[in-house]
């Protein structure tokens, strides 16, 4: 039965194809969920072994043509990724205790980035423009898992605050590594042997253009997606803007991750509208979940017992573990010293780097660019340690992140997982979740919709006479 379904897949038409490999990527996606859902894991892990289990290692339910034709994925799942990122950037936010946040997250951004350059390059002896992006890579942290974690315990404090805000910062800390990273690969590829300033210096100003354009798009967003019109068009026209500054960026070589992310920056300073962003939240999961799992589709498995170029005489499990220690290590590191530095009190110093562990979402999209943009043998080895890692890293981290929680004494563990809270915060929060109830509410209300997009426009004139101001 299994034999003749696979038939049918390889050599339908392109079109069925297509249609049915997508919807058994989105039906496995979210049915392996439910099982990680039990074990409290992070769907992306779910994904990620999805796209493994159908893949061409075990059942061979995706036909190459689809991974081969849907390459543009990685692209609009960062760029989603990307412009959510930027609403945790308002000016107000920042002011506060932003400077402290702002260092503990690049020192432990960068130490763990330093740390795998050493390693991979230094000591494993492997490729100058492997190392480069490999390290960069490093720099990313999931907040899936940790967020969860947070949840599940209810706790609260210095810590958790601290914690919540380092992760918001360290993807944007990721992106602009990766972007400096990959120009200097692609720099010393060029030139052969080091790199030389002027082929790096290039990159990095087209990189710059990219930004001004996106933050020059967030302004066009404010005028083109007034308050006054219908969430059904807002969808449409920020999906529109997203989506062709992306297609430009790829005829120009540039990533459009940096500008997408300033993007969201600049609109949510100059507008303070959330809305557009829950939108977006829940237009985007069926576009990440492809992306995920046909991430794992093109893991290549057996890629890890042998080496590659990059690597040299090093087999890619080898590379694997040692970069899946060095970077829990570097991450350690690097929250110690920027806390220590910052004065953090000793139990977020202490502690603060075990919960920064979990690596996904932007680190696999990031290593789909990097292996598209390095391609052959490099860009399959930098895609299969990431993903390799990423699924050890999203297993281990829930764990890491409630051990950090207890030790920090963020949540009480003497009896269950639940916080002990006392009448007078259990009467603030029933407040709390009241007002935000509410506003939830007054958000979803809908303000002069009366013609959403696909309606007839003739069947609510008469309406329109008694409402002037329906939606453009």
């Amino acid at each position: 039965m299994l034999d003749w379904f696979v038939d049918f897949i390889h050599n339908g038409s392109p079109a069925a194809v297509g249609i049915i490999t997508i919807a058994l990527m989105l039906i496995c996606g979210f049915a392996l969920t439910r099982l990680t859902r039990l074990l409290k894991l992070p769907n992306v892990t779910a994904y990620i072994i999805t796209g493994i289990l159908i893949g061409p290692y075990c059942l061979n339910l995706v036909p190459s043509a689809v991974t081969d034709n849907t390459g543009f994925l990685p692209d609009i799942a960062l760029a989603f990724i990307a412009f959510s990122t930027g609403q945790f950037f308002r000016l107000n936010a920042l002011k506060g205790n932003g400077m402290k946040v702002l260092i503990i997250t690049v020192f432990e951004a960068c130490v763990a980035s330093v740390f795998v350059f050493i390693a991979t390059y230094y000591v494993l002896r492997m490729d100058f423009a492997f190392s480069c992006v490999l390290a960069a890579l490093a720099s990313a942290t999931a907040p899936a898992s940790t967020m969860m974690t947070i949840r599940q315990t209810g706790a609260r404090g210095d810590f958790v605050n601290t914690l919540l805000q380092v992760v918001a910062l360290d993807d944007v800390v990721g992106l602009l590594a990766y972007s400096i990273a990959i120009s200097i690969a692609l720099a010393s590829s060029i030139t052969g042997s080091g790199f030389d300033i002027k082929n790096v210096i290039l990159p990095l100003i087209i990189n710059l253009a990219s930004i001004i354009t996106g933050a020059l798009l967030g302004v066009v967003m404010k005028f083109l997606i007034p308050e006054k019109r219908s969430k059904d068009n807002k969808l449409i026209l920020s999906v529109a803007i997203l989506f062709g500054f992306c297609g430009i960026c790829q005829l120009l070589g540039v990533s459009p991750l940096l500008g997408c992310m300033f993007m969201s920056t600049v609109y949510i300073n100059i507008t303070d509208d959330d809305n557009l962003f829950k939108q977006l939240n829940s237009f985007s999961p069926p576009i990440l979940l492809l992306f995920f799992v046909r991430s794992g589709v093109c893991f290549d498995l057996g890629a890890l017992t042998g080496s590659h170029a990059s690597s040299g005489s090093v087999s890619l499990l080898t590379l694997g573990v040692v970069y899946f220690l060095i970077r829990i290590l570097g991450k350690y590191a690097g929250a110690f010293l920027g806390c220590f530095i910052t004065h953090k009190d000793k139990l977020v110093r202490n502690y603060l780097g075990l919960a920064l562990i979990p690596q996904a979402g932007v680190a696999i999209g990031l290593a789909e660019l990097g292996a598209r943009t390095l391609g052959g043998e490099t860009g399959s080895a930098l895609r299969t340690v990431i993903l390799a890692s990423s699924v050890l890293y999203e297993l281990i981290g829930p764990a890491s992140a409630k051990i950090s929680l207890s030790l920090s004494h963020s949540y009480d563990n003497t009896a269950t997982d639940e916080p002990v809270i006392s009448p007078q915060d259990e009467e603030k929060h029933m407040v709390n979740l009241l007002i935000e109830r509410i506003r939830e509410i007054q958000s979803e209300i809908p303000q002069h919709e009366l013609q959403p997009a696909f309606y007839d426009s003739q069947a609510t004139q008469p309406m329109q006479k008694h409402f002037p101001h329906s939606p453009r």
